[in-house]
């Protein structure tokens, strides 16, 4: 008899979760910050060219339409920003095609939330917060060092070259080595991002939390854009947060400009235009919600299930879920 109907969390581990899911709730009443719930559809997906969208067609009032399983919250909860719904979290059901494995689930928990008027430190200060509110004094290592680690430094310190100024011939032929890939014809941000994931990603945040910021202008997304005071580059108003190896969280200092969001759309189209990707269509309603109007801010994706998956000492992601992709 098969035995494939089993969930692939132990019923003990779904009563931890609960547990856990209930502190980050408590966290957040405790500061004021509402709890929303948006829809995992909508008329618009996430163009990012590393990002693999999963859409449907539906029978909607204006007839057969195509609609996006969001690859996060992110596009409806900036629409409520927009209205003025003030700070405002949710845990929601997000979808990326092709992500299996210890780390990914094609369906996972993205905790997401935003804070009108929060500067990117003030973010900062809240996200670390709330990891070692879940994870505990122990593992949240609350007596740790928090360290702060610009994306140019990790590269000079860890594969000694300046990530901003190498040749890409030369970054192109580290990163195959380093790969064991082809990556001749490789764009630049490929070339970073496989050394980031397979050489520096894995020493961070060994000795307590590790938080990464100003990232290469190209790798923005929806964050805003700042001079880096080293030599004048474009950098990215982001961060993300590392414990044990393991990225947590990504936040940004979010872009308003509407003018701006609808050219990086348009570029993100043309790039995987031209890496023979599918477009995606974009969010007009998101648009029109920053073009009424939206205060700056901040806001942060936690991967929800991989801060359980440290928290309760598990192998994987599937060991924290009732039905991991391969068995659902």
């Amino acid at each position: 008899m098969t035995t494939d109907w089993r969930p692939t969390a132990s019923l003990e581990t779904l009563r931890e979760r609960a547990r856990l899911l209930g502190e980050v709730r408590t966290f957040f009443a405790a500061r004021g910050v509402l709890e929303v719930e948006t829809p995992v559809l909508g008329h618009g997906g996430s163009t990012d060219v590393h990002l693999a969208s999963l859409s449907l067609m539906a029978t909607t009032p204006a007839g057969q339409e195509r609609l996006w399983l969001q690859t996060s919250p992110e596009f409806h909860m900036k629409r409520l920003l927009a209205a003025g719904s003030g700070p405002i979290f949710q845990l929601a059901r997000s979808f990326r095609d092709g992500e299996v494995g210890s780390r990914h689930n094609i369906e996972f928990t993205m905790l997401e939330w935003y804070r009108p008027g929060f500067s990117l430190d003030e973010m900062i200060g809240e996200t670390t917060a709330l990891i070692r509110a879940v994870l505990g004094p122990e593992l949240g290592n609350e007596t740790g060092q928090l360290r702060r680690r610009r994306y140019r430094e990790l590269f000079r310190d860890v594969l000694g070259f300046d990530p901003f100024t190498v040749e890409l011939d030369a970054l192109r032929r580290i990163a195959g080595e380093r790969g064991s890939l082809d990556m001749e014809d490789a764009p630049r941000d490929d070339c970073l991002d496989l050394l980031m994931s397979l050489v520096v990603e894995p020493g961070l945040g060994r000795e307590g939390l590790d938080v990464v910021v100003d990232y290469p202008a190209t790798q923005a997304a929806l964050a805003r854009r700042h001079r880096d005071p080293e030599d004048g580059a474009w950098v990215a108003s982001r961060f993300e947060v590392y414990l044990a190896g393991l990225e947590l969280a990504n936040g940004y200092d979010e872009l308003t400009d509407v003018e701006e969001q609808r050219a990086r759309f348009a570029e993100d189209n043309a790039a995987r235009k031209r890496l023979g990707l599918p477009e995606v269509d974009i969010d007009r309603r998101l648009l029109a919600a920053l073009e009424h109007g939206m205060t700056s801010g901040s806001g942060v994706a936690l991967g929800m299930d991989r801060l359980i998956q440290l928290a309760l000492g598990r192998a994987s992601v599937a060991e924290v879920m009732a039905f991991a992709t391969p068995s659902c």
